[in-house]
């Protein structure tokens, strides 16, 4: 018997019956909406990323209150005389409070300790990090200061805080010290590394302290609970109960648990059938060229975790092997460019540029070039139209939580044709295992697996893209956030119990 499919008015009546007189507060680095000055009128955009899309969805059902670092040049203008702006614009549902930080302390924590350090520990891509005191200093203040306005937003009222991602680890525990009532739960969006990798981390214990300060902690994969709760007994900061994924330190007890993140099937199935999206498809065939070639797709944010390099070079031996698809083959990669200011990234820029212009020069004939390189923020309609244009997407990150653009790519065919090309390393691989998996590594097998999809006949890719849309659609954001809903409330009230009696 199959599962119920999740609705937004599922997650809705949920909402009603757990929260209760609980406050819910989301707490994350990045606006789910940021405010922008364009000629002097204010507007505003919805940032890429996996948190804003996962939780946005939530927080419209609950109306709870979103406290997040205020980025955009027109935020100011936005808010009230308590930082609050209620969104979304066009319908409110919640309330954005915004917190402001120094050019230093943004560099320093942002930039710095959160993107300089505690990305490449936890991302298996072979960047070594860099742990630089005054960074930690200002993470250590920068997550104080988010306290500061959790707290005075909760006012001592019953409230349940959901703190996100990796730039707030300590949060947590500055809250329970404040006030042990408050219900504290916390989704690690990315991998969290083996102990022996953790343990290089000079604040290792520090960090480990304000993650265990939350009621749940979740991750994306049973693998990334299994690593945290090794860490934790490995380096003595807790009683560790791996059957019942449970950690008790002190009067605090940790759920730690897998709640694989998702996508809105039904949103993006709509949105790609929209007339403007045709419109779009027509426009980018005729602009680029397209007309009659087989199209492959990247959309990455520019991430040296993303492989975006790896997909080059196999593109370029895919078209060395097969000489007879010159002419006939190309690949599109969007992207964003990010953390420009951190050398690792401006290197791979560099990489990534000499790549597409060794590869282009290579193969390229007049008229038709293999790779289309577009780093920039494209609008979210160009974004739908390049899914259904592709006959196949490449999903090649060498290390990655989940990895929403695969089943984003997935919701948007509708036509149920279209081939994903994925790596082993997601989160993803796990569930979409009619993808067709290539090691980014191994560049030959790479390149066979781009030959596969292109050769692939309709009647297999569209049984493929049957069975993942099933998976997509059944396993939406709405029944992740139900499940990571529920033992928010239910568990964690459960888990005030002493350990023994779990």
């Amino acid at each position: 018997m199959r599962a119920p499919i999740w609705t937004k008015e599922d997650l809705r009546r949920l909402v009603q019956r757990e929260i209760g007189d609980y406050r819910l507060v989301v707490v994350s680095n990045r606006q789910p909406y940021v405010h922008e000055l364009v000629d002097g009128r204010l507007t505003y955009a919805v940032p890429a990323g996996g948190v804003t899309t996962a939780i946005d969805p939530l927080m419209q059902e609950c109306g709870g209150t979103w406290v997040a670092h205020g980025a955009g040049d027109g935020d100011r203008l936005a808010v009230d005389d308590r930082n609050r702006v209620r969104v979304p614009p066009e319908d409110p549902s919640y309330t954005l409070r915004l917190v402001w930080l120094t050019e230093e302390q943004e560099r320093g924590y942002y930039y710095g300790f959160s993107n300089e350090a505690l990305w490449p520990l936890c991302h298996n891509a072979y960047n070594e990090p860099v742990f630089d005191s005054s960074h930690w200093r200002a993470y250590q203040e920068v997550n104080s200061e988010f306290a500061k306005h959790v707290l005075d937003e909760i006012d001592g009222r019953p409230a349940a805080v959901f703190t996100q991602d990796y730039h707030l680890a300590l949060l947590p525990r500055l809250l329970r010290e404040a006030d042990p009532d408050i219900l504290t739960g916390q989704f690690w969006h990315i991998p969290w590394p083996n102990h022996e990798i953790f343990r290089i981390c000079p604040w290792q214990d520090e960090l480990l302290d304000g993650l265990l300060a939350n009621d749940l902690l979740g991750f994306h994969l049973g693998d990334h609970c299994n690593n945290f709760l090794e860490t934790v007994a490995r380096a003595g900061k807790g009683r560790v109960n791996f059957e019942y994924n449970m950690v008790s330190r002190g009067d605090d007890l940790t759920l730690v648990r897998p709640f694989p993140i998702s996508v809105d099937f039904d949103q993006i199935n709509s949105d790609a059938q929209q007339v403007e999206v045709d419109e779009e498809i027509q426009r980018f065939t005729q602009e680029w060229n397209l007309e009659g070639k087989v199209v492959g797709l990247g959309i990455d944010r520019i991430d040296y975790t993303k492989g975006i390099p790896h997909r080059f070079r196999a593109m370029g031996r895919f078209l060395e092997k097969y000489p007879e698809y010159i002419g006939k083959v190309v690949l599109v990669q969007a992207g964003v460019m990010s953390r420009t200011d951190i050398e690792a990234y401006q290197q791979l820029s560099e990489q990534i540029d000499h790549l597409v212009e060794e590869i282009n020069g290579r193969f390229g004939r007049e008229g038709w070039q293999p790779i289309i390189y577009m780093p920039t923020d494209l609008p979210s309609v160009t974004l739908l139209a390049l899914r259904r244009i592709a006959r196949f997407c490449i999903v090649s990150s060498l290390h990655d939580g989940m990895n929403l653009v695969a089943k984003e790519y997935v919701a948007s065919r509708f036509d149920e044709d279209g081939v994903l090309i994925l790596s082993p390393f997601t989160g993803a691989a796990l569930e979409l295992t009619d993808a067709v998996m290539a090691n980014p590594y191994a560049t030959e097998y790479f390149a066979d697996a781009i030959r596969d999809a292109v050769e692939m006949p309709l009647e297999e890719r569209r049984s493929r893209m049957i069975r993942m849309r099933s998976i997509v659609r059944e396993n939406n954001i709405y029944r992740w956030a139900a499940h990571l809903l529920v033992d928010l409330m239910q568990g964690t009230r459960r888990s005030r119990r002493p350990f023994a009696s779990a």
